[in-house]
């Protein structure tokens, strides 16, 4: 365990804060966050951090406890298996989750730890952890696919100071950046984020300054009580004392043709805290799809769910932890066991999302979401130019895809939008410019939305027209099971990819490839899966339906769903509407279900090589 070094003696005292000190360092604490994004934005190389913001910044109090953050890491976790002393000056690196509680979960993102110290004490910690686009291994941006072990998988870098007293350890960063193909990609980034991490430190050793150490320190305790106290509250209006509840989801396959993989999630309440149990969730993969979580990330994510729903505004934080216990077992898909590979395990942290919202979901299915675009598939393109200005040049490209996100009680899910609110897509200008790309197609594809009174919003069809010869990647899900409808809504289309080669033939490709060789003039059609549809479609306004017909969004066969006839104009004919909507209600179970998953999972993997062109996978097996 970590050993901090402070020359104050005086522990911080807790004083009173009045409300308008207490906002004021509310809404610091935020917009110290928003400028270390943006540090970070213009000082970084790659695209997938400079141009789509792949990073997650953090600050914390004294004890690690996080006071503001985008998505969360354990600084507890890591001062728990770092060994050394901790000094002013001091700043830390890691990209091993092994190493560090799981504070991250595979070796591409690389954290970063700072302590800050005012007048010899630490009052807190800045962190933010970004994914490098490559980490070295044996497949451009380093995400095997078919990787078995953590070592398959890049350089894995043990937690250790970077900076010792504010010097940088050049011959191990040296060392560091040797195994990788972008050297200077990473050295940036790296660079950007300790940058980032400095930032926060300075704007709160500036509010130490302005409020004093004690009040800055108290101001933080009273924030991490209001969201224990508000969690406390919700804990108790939302579940019932004793009773469990259980929600299961499934990730396609593992890369190495197994799969699905059951995510099984349950919640007791026990008074006035509950359990979050994973049990009943598949044994670990043997395919690098395992999310090693972290129990104070599933923590933050129950967070997410309860208290910002019922406040956006508030400034979400650690302190309603010690309400939530987490079980997870060992050497599940959960936490695997070392050294199992990680890399693909944004299939799982987006899961998470549905899995949460199925299972909170139905306390109150009014407040349901359906299942969304719960990834962040990527897309990696690389090679080496060939006869020209640039022949024998490197290139190499990493990006994260768009789909459907879910229908919502409040409305209809936006189409071809990331799971991460903060992330943006690439300008199909900068990749024509910057890669032997051409953008033939960035469009959502029609009726790929689960039909509802809220529609679930369409998945993308992003069409890539390759100019120089190389070998793509690609990382996705939901090409077997279906996005799931709520309340009646029925489920979102799922995501395929295939190639049309240049001699005129046609290759269908699975979610989870690598090293793909790809010719000049190759397309490659990336088409990503929609949202699942909220409420009975046949309550959905007709002459809306018409208007998303004449704008390409449903199509005159899919507006059938919502039992609406029109033409191609989206013009209603309004007397065929009733009589279509009174025979589907007419044949439809009743009530509608509150769950619509599809066809089940057993005619889902007799069907896969018909419906998909994909072989189904086989049942996953302990490593």
């Amino acid at each position: 365990m970590a050993r901090l070094i402070e020359t104050a003696t005086d522990p911080l005292r807790s004083v009173e804060v009045d409300v308008v000190t207490l906002d004021l360092v509310e809404n610091g604490l935020r917009n110290a966050r928003y400028e270390m994004d943006e540090v970070l934005f213009r000082t970084a190389l790659s695209p997938g951090i400079r141009e789509q913001h792949d990073e997650f910044p953090l600050i914390a109090n004294p004890a690690g406890k996080m006071m503001v953050g985008q998505f969360g890491l354990s600084i507890p976790d890591f001062l728990e298996n770092f060994a050394g002393d901790i000094e002013e000056g001091d700043v830390l690196l890691t990209s091993d989750p092994y190493s560090c509680g799981a504070a991250i979960s595979h070796a591409n993102d690389w954290l970063v730890v700072m302590p800050i110290y005012v007048d010899g004490r630490i009052v807190g910690w800045a962190a933010m952890f970004g994914h490098m686009s490559d980490v070295g291994d044996k497949s451009p941006a380093s995400m095997p696919t078919d990787a078995r072990t953590i070592y398959e998988e890049g350089v894995v870098i043990p937690p250790f100071k970077l900076y010792k007293k504010g010097v940088l350890d050049e011959d191990a960063l040296r060392i560091i950046l040797n195994q990788v193909r972008k050297p200077d990609w990473n050295r940036a980034d790296l660079y950007g984020i300790v940058a980032a991490c400095r930032t926060a430190s300075r704007r709160v050793q500036e509010m130490c300054a302005r409020f004093g150490a004690d009040t800055y320190n108290s101001a933080l305790d009273q924030l991490l009580d209001r969201n224990h106290r508000a969690m406390k509250t919700l804990l108790e209006m939302v579940f019932t004392d004793g009773e469990t509840i259980s929600f299961t989801d499934y990730i396609c396959d593992d890369g190495l043709g197994y799969g699905p993989y059951e995510l099984k999630l349950s919640l007791t309440r026990t008074g006035e805290k509950v359990l979050l149990d994973f049990t009943g969730s598949s044994p670990q993969a043997q395919g690098p799809i395992n999310y090693y979580i972290n129990e104070n990330l599933v923590r933050m994510f129950f967070g997410i769910y309860m208290i910002t729903v019922a406040d956006p505004q508030i400034l979400w934080n650690d302190g309603f932890y010690p309400l939530v216990d987490v079980k997870i077992p060992d050497e599940s898909f959960w936490k695997p066991k070392f050294p199992a590979a990680l890399n693909a395990r944004n299939h799982g942290i987006g899961r998470v999302f549905d899995l949460f919202g199925g299972l909170l979901g139905q306390t109150n299915p009014s407040l349901l979401n359906a299942a969304g675009f719960s990834s962040s598939p990527h897309f990696m393109y690389s090679g080496n130019y060939g006869p020209g200005d640039r022949k024998g040049d490197w290139f190499q490209l990493y990006s994260i895809g768009f789909g459907g996100i879910p229908g919502r009680p409040v409305g209809d899910g936006p189409d071809g939008h990331s799971l991460w609110p903060s992330f943006v897509n690439i300008p199909c200008e900068y990749l024509e410019s910057y890669y032997p790309l051409r953008i033939e197609r960035w469009e959502t594809v029609t009726d790929t939305g689960g039909a509802g009174l809220h529609r679930g919003g369409n998945g993308v069809d992003v069409a890539y027209r390759f100019l120089e010869a190389g070998t793509i990647a690609i990382h996705d899900d939901r090409w077997l099971t279906y996005p799931w409808g709520v309340n009646g809504g029925e489920p979102g289309a799922r995501s395929r990819k295939w190639l049309e080669r240049a001699d005129g033939s046609r290759e269908m490709l699975g979610s989870k490839v690598h090293d793909v060789p790809v010719a000049v003039g190759d397309l490659l059609h990336f088409v990503t899966w929609g949202g699942g549809g909220w409420g009975d479609p046949l309550a959905r306004d007709a002459a809306l339906v018409g208007l998303e017909v004449l704008r390409g969004l449903i199509s005159v066969e899919g507006a059938r769903r919502y039992g609406v006839v029109c033409d191609e104009a989206g013009v209603v004919d309004g007397r065929a509407t009733e009589d279509l909507r009174a025979e589907r209600r007419s044949t439809r179970p009743d009530p509608l279900p509150t769950f619509d998953r599809g066809p089940s999972i057993e005619t889902i993997l007799e069907r896969s090589l018909e419906e998909t062109g994909l072989a189904a996978p086989r049942p996953p097996v302990a490593r």
